[in-house]
């Protein structure tokens, strides 16, 4: 709830309420943006407060948003997690502004008692311990998003919120999506969302966004609060965004020396140009920096500075489009000097060469039709377990980037489809993005069904549950590794990624010591716990009731262990 200081729509005046949608009751204002109004409301239906966020008037006309708006806020109402901000509603109505009557977009969240972060990091800076905290809890909700195929791509310390409690909700999941893709140039997007300072390469770039978009600007959240301040800033949006393509951001110690070395490489891992090369989940992005906070160097091996002019590779390829498309778009002064006339002159030459030669090597030598020995086809994968699928590309001579989907109809961990798909030709060492299913958004949980451990560990994975705690029980009755209970019972829905405990029979049973019991107590006791037991009279003085003189067993024992029972016959 980003408090900027933008035009806002007007409310009515005259004391009459304004309703939005018939449901919802306008009340105090609480704070606007670049894109939104937020006002506290209430849901006359259920009594209940709620937050909510009216789009800006300027975005009224664009109808294409205002669809692109309702399908996201429609995914994001999907989410119910203790660190997501939730969606109840979205719709638009015709709302009065300065400029007359317009049907505006708004959304309904959850209302939120607290401060987001961009007020309470502007009080003061965090300790690095609270820091890692926010950020482990902003990684959290980015790997339940993610598991739900939600990228939210802008995220930021305005989107984060801080409870008074000290809990961490982010919020405005779908809203940076339906902006970024109803808008041409990165101006009209970064104007909107309000900043260039965390956009991954990729987006400064105009590319396609994934899961690893999400990463690289928590990785940017996470430098700020250790250092105070972003990685990069220029005059301009665009001259940010050319920052974010080519140049190497500073270590955060570089900037504040109490950072940790730990620390330092987790964030400079988040910061890869390449997102190959960068955290590939939330939760591995996560571990790491759980590693750091204690003080334990994370295994991350941090590539060498990327060269931006002339390597001969596509960095120089897509940094020199990226800074065109940016100028053509608006963009600031250029931060680069231009390489040397002679360097320029020579690689042309070297280029002309090479597509001469090649030239010549198709028309005397080449038959007329052929395949490059580079070529690859991506192979049949849909269905196949992830790791199978990733050692088929490698055999393939192709480098799979997994990311986690949820699905209802492929079972966890085997892949949902790729990009490109199969039989598309590729070349040697191209990456082929592998979507792995999570198993469906929800799942119940199975029957036992006289199941043992392994198996139902195994269909427990795949509908996307995972296994909590494993309790050893003894029973007479049940084989070992079979399960007896499961908790929640079966049929519990649950979300993707929940964990079920469960309780297994250990094969083993618990012989009481029944020396000194009469004969026929000892046999109530003994009886029941499926052992093979010998009864043996004994020589010993004459009591009533024969009673137990020895045992061969007694304690945790195997189940069908022998057991000799001796008791006083004469």
């Amino acid at each position: 709830m980003s408090t900027e200081e933008v035009d806002m729509p007007e409310t009515p005046s005259g004391g009459e309420q304004r309703i939005l949608a018939g449901r919802y009751a306008i009340g105090e204002f609480v704070g606007q943006g670049g894109m939104a109004t937020v006002y506290r409301g209430t849901d006359t239906k259920l009594g209940r407060q709620v937050a909510i966020k009216v789009m800006k008037a300027d975005l009224a006309g664009d109808e294409e948003f205002r669809s692109r708006f309702r399908q996201e806020a429609q995914s994001a109402s999907r989410m119910a997690h203790p660190t997501v901000v939730r969606v109840f509603d979205a719709g638009d109505d015709l709302i009065q502004t300065a400029d007359g009557p317009k049907r505006l977009p708004f959304i309904v969240m959850e209302y939120v008692v607290g401060r987001n972060l961009r007020q309470l990091v502007s009080e003061g800076a965090l300790s690095q311990t609270e820091a890692c905290r926010v950020v482990d809890s902003v990684l959290t909700a980015l790997e339940y998003s993610h598991r739900a195929g939600i990228v939210h791509r802008d995220i930021k310390p305005a989107n984060i919120m801080i409870t008074k409690t000290g809990q961490v909700k982010v919020m405005d999941f779908g809203i940076a999506r339906a902006v970024s893709e109803t808008s041409s140039t990165l101006q009209q997007t970064t104007a909107i969302l309000g900043t260039a300072a965390y956009f991954s390469p990729e987006q400064a770039k105009g590319e396609s966004i994934d899961a690893r978009t999400d990463l690289y600007s928590t990785a940017v959240l996470l430098y700020e609060l250790l250092t105070g301040d972003v990685p990069f800033r220029g005059d301009t949006a665009v001259a940010v965004a050319y920052q974010h393509v080519s140049e190497r951001p500073q270590a955060p110690s570089d900037r504040k020396p109490e950072v940790t070395p730990e620390l330092d490489r987790v964030v400079l891992y988040g910061l890869a140009k390449d997102r190959a090369k960068r955290f590939q989940s939330a939760s591995e992005f996560r571990d790491a920096l759980r590693l750091a906070a204690n003080g334990q160097m994370p295994k991350l091996v941090l590539q060498q500075p990327e060269t931006v002019l002339f390597t001969g590779g596509n960095e120089v390829t897509e940094s020199d489009l990226a800074l065109r498309q940016l100028a053509e778009g608006g963009g600031g002064a250029r931060t680069q000097s231009r390489p040397p006339v002679m360097w320029t002159w020579a690689a042309i030459l070297t280029i002309g060469a090479i597509i001469i030669a090649v030239v010549f090597w198709l028309v005397t030598l080449a038959p007329q039709t052929f395949l490059p020995d580079t070529s690859r086809e991506v192979p049949q994968l849909v269905d196949l377990e992830r790791e199978a699928a990733i050692t088929l590309l490698s055999e393939h001579d192709l480098t799979a980037i997994p990311i986690e989907q949820t699905s209802d109809d492929i079972a966890a961990g085997h892949i949902i489809s790729t990009d490109p798909e199969a039989g598309t030709m590729l070349s040697r060492g191209d990456k082929v993005t592998l979507y792995v299913s999570t198993g469906p958004v929800t799942a119940e949980v199975p029957d036992i069904d006289r199941m043992n451990a392994e198996d139902y560990k195994q269909t427990l994975a795949d509908l996307g549950l995972t296994v909590g705690l494993v309790t050893s029980v003894d029973d007479p009755l049940s084989p070992a590794n079979r399960v007896l209970e499961v908790i929640p019972a079966p049929g519990t829905e649950l979300q993707s990624g929940s964990s079920v405990e469960l309780r297994i029979s250990s094969g083993k049973v618990q012989i009481p010591e029944v020396i000194g019991q009469p004969l026929d107590i000892a046999r109530s006791m003994i009886d029941g716990l499926g052992l093979d037991v010998t009864y043996t009279p004994d020589t010993c003085p004459s009591q009533g009731n024969y009673p137990v003189n020895g045992q061969t067993l007694m304690g945790e024992q195997q189940q069908g262990s022998s057991v000799e029972i001796k008791y006083c016959a004469a």
